[in-house]
């Protein structure tokens, strides 16, 4: 039995992310689709609009057969964290023979190839590095630009557009980790990944997230036509919390040096955000002021939020190599002991229930407390009681 895996965040499962999945198990030809999903917070540096446990409802309900979860310190890491975490943990089942991503463009040798230049570190592309990291630039941006600049066989396009960039990632984790895990592109429909405009049936995460705050006739109309029957009860039901406060409060009550120990943290960051913060402590307006050319506003908000869950750079890329461990959300009632059992044959322990907790050691113990720690700090954000040992047979 083989497995086509799709990594993912599904905040809020859409009609894009059910085609999707339709599409990876038709063009894989693999029995059963195997989900990835960030917990409850993401990798735009925010809190999940539904509980984990409710998103992986949600993926199964809609054609998954089993969803794990991607642990916190790679769900709210940049794009090359984020990936190699989430391959990390693919590669350790030997079941997986496929890995299926949206993208905007590119067939799958033109991702594999824009990702071997990555790992082909020339003279001329360490020197264009080093000179980019300078001025705080982020890694991914820093290296896809010394790529350019000396004159690597890439397709420019898959450098520059979000899926683009995050598929060439899960190429390169895939290469780096010598995994036998074939690469699947999938062309995304509708509007594009962070496109605030809401459309008639394919509609962005982004501007769905956003039409759940609205309580226009408008915003509930395209909420009706974008979602699945099962995610739309949710979602009419959607309440808003103020999370935003906890995390500011959080960042100032942080040394300035523990601040910049943050994975997307670099060259005296932390400072700027906690001299904005002080005559700015509206979440959004300080945004509008840290945000520059420099430094995104994903990239902020993931250092305040990293700070929340005391996310370190270190650990993150020592997890990142680390033996770790499955940790299943949901698995689809029919046929979930053949699931399970194919889960079970991975490097990795397989956390199912409660007692499975004994199995970890080191690493991935720590790493799992640290899913433990971000479940218990958005039940308390968000007034759920969900536990952290619950796996769900939908």
């Amino acid at each position: 039995m083989k497995f086509c895996a799709i990594i993912c965040e599904y905040n809020p499962f859409h009609n894009g992310h059910k085609y999707q999945l339709e599409q990876a198990r038709a063009r894989s030809g693999c029995e059963k689709v195997l989900c990835i999903m960030s917990g409850n917070f993401t990798q735009r540096g925010e809190a999940a609009v539904f509980h984990k446990s409710v998103r992986a409802r949600h993926a199964v309900e809609n054609g998954a057969d089993a969803v794990l979860e991607l642990p916190a310190v790679f769900a709210v890491a940049p794009a090359e964290l984020f990936a190699r975490g989430a391959v990390h943990l693919l590669a350790s089942l030997p079941s997986v023979s496929t890995l299926a991503f949206g993208c905007e463009s590119g067939e799958k040798e033109d991702f594999l190839r824009t990702a071997r230049a990555t790992l082909a570190e020339t003279k001329a592309f360490r020197s264009a590095l080093k000179e980019n990291l300078k001025d705080g630039t982020s890694y991914i941006r820093a290296r896809n630009a010394a790529l350019l600049a000396a004159g690597a066989d890439v397709d420019e396009a898959l450098l520059s557009s979000p899926n683009n960039i995050l598929g060439t990632e899960y190429c390169r984790a895939i290469l780096s980790e010598n995994a036998a895990i074939d690469p699947l592109p999938i062309p995304r429909v509708g509007a594009g990944y962070a496109d605030t405009q809401l459309a008639a049936n394919f509609s962005s995460a982004t501007a769905l997230r956003a039409a759940m705050r609205d309580p226009s006739r408008k915003a509930k109309k395209a909420i009706r036509s974008n979602l699945p029957e099962s995610v739309l009860r949710d979602a009419l039901a959607f309440a808003p919390t103020d999370w935003e406060k906890a995390v500011l409060c959080a960042f100032l009550a942080t040394t300035p040096a523990q601040a910049a120990g943050c994975p997307d943290c670099a060259e005296g960051l932390e400072n700027r955000i906690r001299a904005m913060l002080r005559a700015n402590p509206d979440y959004n307006e300080l945004l509008k002021k840290v945000v520059s050319k420099r430094y995104t506003a994903a990239r902020v908000r993931r250092v305040l939020m990293q700070n929340f869950l005391g996310l370190t750079r270190e650990t993150v890329r020592d997890f990142a190599e680390a033996p770790l461990y499955l940790r299943t959300l949901a698995v689809k009632k029919e046929g979930a002991e053949e699931t399970l059992a194919a889960l079970g044959e991975g490097r990795f322990p397989l956390i199912v229930r409660k007692s499975d907790f004994s199995l970890l050691k080191k690493e991935a113990l720590a790493c799992f407390e640290t899913d433990v720690r971000a479940n218990d700090l958005y039940n308390v954000l968000t007034g759920t009681h969900t536990g952290e040992f619950e796996t769900q047979f939908v």
